[in-house]
């Protein structure tokens, strides 16, 4: 019983910061529609840069996230962070990264 308890808390707390279902599909058409807007609708870049796996290799997640959330001041990235917060902005980093 107890090694259940144990699995079921890990697990619990594995997925605690991935939004919910409906919050995954707002996010999702977020980064469809507003990111792609500008990074393309592929996200192979257009006024920003490309947001695929290859073009996100070596940049840490803390500054994609940071970045996601303030913007880039001096260019066309707005703040996202009244939009969304600091755990689904990782959670988009991660769809990002798997695209």
């Amino acid at each position: 019983m107890y090694k259940l308890l144990v699995l079921m808390w890990v697990t619990a707390t594995a997925f605690a910061d991935e939004p919910s279902a409906d919050r995954q599909n707002t996010l999702r058409n977020m980064l469809n529609h507003d990111c792609g807007a500008c990074h393309g609708l592929t996200l192979k870049g257009g006024l920003g840069p490309a947001l695929l796996p290859e073009a996100l290799a070596g940049k840490p997640d803390d500054f994609l996230i940071l970045t996601i959330l303030n913007g880039r001041p001096g260019t066309a990235m707005p703040p996202w962070q009244p939009f969304m917060n600091r755990d689904e902005a990782a959670w988009l980093v991660g769809i990002l990264r798997k695209q």
